[in-house]
């Protein structure tokens, strides 16, 4: 008999923002490089949004999309800054809403993530938050000047706004993984000595000022934060951990906003190590100091490696006191309706690594099946 999950929390309502939940099960963002070349979504990707809200009140935050023209700086990620982008989003989100889900647009800046080559070609900049080089990479960024970093929080609120007014329910800035925002946050990679860097809080300084930005654009209901505080993807490990997320934390709670949600990597997430293959060297660590320190301001989304059980134990006892929700990511994609199989048993599709980048292809894209018992579901009578 297939051990089901009903009873879990996992599959209790959950208030967050301005809409209420029908489950804590949650599509985490996913670059999947399906965009075309001038950065805007295909039809295709209208596709796989809607399959996986196959569950009503599913939350769903899109891959991470770039502010600016000058950010889009690897090919085939998606923007949302240009008219042709917000339409073609616009799609999406309204197949999202068709579904009776809830839809959250990632927003981020790529820093000294970008690929060089192709912003070369493209007449794009290649910065950071100073002139330290991305591992592997030959070519140092140039460090912001004053005015870039101005322009970067503007465009983080413009976004925003944009992405609002397309029908969006929120948007999540992406503070993450070796991305702008954790360029700054770094003491690895920020050695900035003005106001931008340095000190604790000189690092956190633009994250921080992005998030009033955007707060001061949309309303706090509409603004989730995503941190990961432990991984080394792309050069940006810290020496302060403790202190700095302490800090974020502190602050973010000082604007006295009600988040829609915090959302958090563990170190199991680190794209280092499930990517790249590194050794994990904050196994066992936890995210306990962060829950709490932010004691259920809003709830808090963790991600990172996630199985359905780990996913049960972690709401229905580790974090039994929180609010937490689970973001996973490879099982999702290869199953459209996996809240539907997980909560009742039914076996996962297993995922194709190979095929997670494969430019605008809709294989390892839409051709995962949906499971024979919900397809029964949708049998009309």
């Amino acid at each position: 008999m297939a051990t089901t999950l009903v009873d879990s929390k996992l599959f209790k309502p959950l208030k967050l923002g301005n809409h209420t939940l029908q489950h804590r099960i949650v599509l985490a963002p996913l670059t999947r490089n399906r965009n075309d070349d001038n950065h805007a979504p295909i039809p295709i990707m209208e596709t796989y949004y809607a399959d996986r809200v196959s569950t009503p009140g599913t939350l769903i935050i899109s891959e991470a999309t770039a502010t600016s023209h000058d950010e889009e700086g690897q090919r085939n990620i998606p923007g949302f800054n240009s008219d042709a982008q917000v339409a073609a989003w616009k799609k999406i989100i309204d197949a999202v809403h068709a579904k009776g889900s809830v839809y959250f647009q990632q927003l981020f800046a790529l820093g000294r993530a970008s690929t060089v080559d192709y912003i070369t070609e493209s007449g794009r900049p290649y910065r950071s938050s100073s002139d330290v080089s991305m591992p592997g990479v030959d070519v140092s960024p140039n460090p912001m000047t004053e005015a870039e970093i101005q322009e970067t929080i503007q465009g983080f609120a413009n976004s925003s706004k944009l992405a609002i007014a397309a029908g969006a329910d929120g948007v999540e800035v992406h503070g993450a993984h070796g991305y702008l925002l954790d360029q700054f946050l770094s003491d690895s990679v920020n050695r900035r000595t003005d106001r931008w860097g340095g000190s604790i809080e000189n690092r956190s300084r633009l994250t921080l000022e992005v998030v009033r930005a955007v707060v001061g654009a949309i309303g706090a209901e509409r603004v989730a934060v995503r941190f990961s505080p432990y991984a080394r993807f792309q050069g940006t490990e810290k020496s302060d951990v403790h202190e700095l997320y302490s800090y974020l934390i502190a602050e973010l709670k000082k604007m006295n906003a009600k988040f829609a949600y915090l959302s958090l990597v563990n170190a199991t997430g680190d794209p280092a190590v499930f990517l790249l293959g590194e050794k994990n060297e904050n196994e066992g660590r936890t995210l306990d100091f962060i829950l709490d320190a932010w004691d259920n301001l809003a709830p808090v989304l963790i991600a990172g490696g996630y199985t359905p059980e780990v996913a049960r134990l972690t709401v229905d006892e580790h974090y039994k006191q929180w609010d937490v929700l689970i973001g996973f990511g490879r099982h999702f994609l290869a199953n459209p309706d996996f809240v539907f199989r997980i909560k009742n048993g039914f076996p996962l599709n297993k995922y194709n690594r190979k095929t997670f980048y494969l430019t605008m292809a809709n294989e390892g894209y839409n051709d995962y099946p949906f499971s024979p018992q919900y397809l029964e579901t949708q049998v009309v009578a």
